[in-house]
């Protein structure tokens, strides 16, 4: 083996391996992320009755803790009973002879999953840090608490927040009054889990937008510009999820979302400085 190999940083010898090496070390990525995945869905396992019941079916109970606080918080706004909400009395059924097992093992593996995320993007991180410089690493510090930290918001965000008001309209909505809801677990869980995933993902906005103008795709100029737009999808979005005339359950989900897309901004827009004072050095 040539003395030089050795002299090589990491960044180098990742980018010098051949297309074979490059794949056995994603598997072994791969590998320690699943195995990971199924420690979680074992432990998910253990807790399935309260995961399902307390947590899954929450947002079912009258009890549910966002009911109680944004009824308080209407009728601090002297909104009277405007805000509040009921859980969604509603038995379920199951019309498939296995829909019961493979929805439990839907949930199992999802939550395993969730309690996973951190390790597992940290397994996506180690592959993709040898490729990148030391200034691009400097730069990068505390991503895997980022990301980890933006995911559960989102989570939570998608459970407490968006969840309630999706159940209860869709609940509440007749096309006759002939007309019964009566949901399947099936279709129940197929809501809830994109649903929640969905939210913990939209919430890594601010940092897909940083690293898009970190390769020059956007910039802070193009998304300050693109604002009024994305008002005014964000609250269509609200407004489809919270249906209703009282402006404070829109204004709920809305913010949130709002307060991203200015983080982006401000991140978009800070990459651009460090471009330009680059540049400036190159000219000097």
């Amino acid at each position: 083996m040539p003395l030089s190999i050795f002299n090589r940083n990491k960044g180098e010898e990742r980018a010098e391996m051949s297309f074979i090496d490059h794949l056995d070390v994603l598997r072994s990525h791969l590998f320690k992320s699943v195995v990971a995945i199924a420690i979680g869905a074992v432990v998910a396992g253990i807790y399935n009755s309260f995961i399902i019941k307390r947590i899954l079916l929450g947002p079912t109970n009258s009890s549910f803790p966002t009911y109680g606080v944004i009824c308080k918080i209407g009728k601090a706004l002297n909104l009277g009973n405007a805000l509040c909400m009921e859980g969604i009395a509603i038995k379920m059924q199951s019309t498939d002879v296995s829909g019961q097992f493979s929805m439990w093992f839907t949930v199992v593996l999802v939550s395993g999953l969730i309690l996973a995320f951190p390790y597992v993007f940290y397994q996506f991180w180690k592959f993709i840090k040898p490729a990148l410089t030391k200034k691009e690493l400097n730069k990068t510090r505390g991503v895997i608490f980022w990301v980890s930290f933006l995911f559960f918001t989102g989570v939570l965000f998608g459970y407490f927040v968006v969840a309630p008001y999706a159940l209860n309209f869709f609940f509440h909505f007749q096309l006759d009054e002939i007309i019964e809801n009566r949901w399947t677990i099936n279709s129940y869980i197929d809501m809830m889990l994109p649903l929640v995933l969905g939210s913990g993902l939209a919430f890594q906005l601010p940092l897909v937008m940083f690293f898009l103008a970190k390769i020059g795709i956007v910039n802070g100029k193009y998304l300050a510009g693109a604002r009024k737009y994305a008002i005014v999808i964000i609250f269509v979005v609200a407004g489809v999820i919270t249906p209703g005339p009282d402006v404070v359950s829109q204004m709920a989900v809305a913010l949130p979302l709002l307060l991203l897309y200015e983080i982006s901004i401000i991140l978009a827009r800070r990459v651009d400085k460090e471009k330009a004072e680059e540049e400036a050095k190159e000219w000097s």
